[in-house]
C-alpha cells in the first residue's frame, strides 16, 4: 500500500494512508533510520518499509506491506 511518512512538531513521525484516510503517529520502529525494517503505527498495525538511504528526505511517499497478525 501506498503510505506517506511525514514529520511534524506535535506527533513527531507519522504516516498517512490515502485509500484510507488514515494518519497515525509512528510508535515503534526496528531501526532508527526506518528503513528496510517495520515500523508499529498507534492503531497497531505493523508495516514493513523498503530499504532507502539514512538521509533520505521527508515528507516522502513509499510502497510499505502491511504484516498479518502471524507474523509478530
Amino acid at each position: 500500500m501506498k503510505i506517506m511518512i511525514r514529520r511534524s512538531p506535535e506527533t513527531g513521525l507519522s504516516i498517512y494512508v490515502p485509500k484510507k484516510d488514515l494518519e497515525e503517529p509512528i510508535v515503534e520502529s526496528e531501526h532508527p533510520t526506518l528503513w528496510g525494517g517495520w515500523i508499529r503505527i498507534a492503531n497497531g498495525w505493523v508495516l514493513e518499509l523498503p530499504e532507502m538511504a539514512a538521509d533520505t528526505t521527508l515528507p516522502i511517499t513509499v510502497n510499505a506491506r502491511k504484516r498479518g497478525e502471524d507474523e509478530g
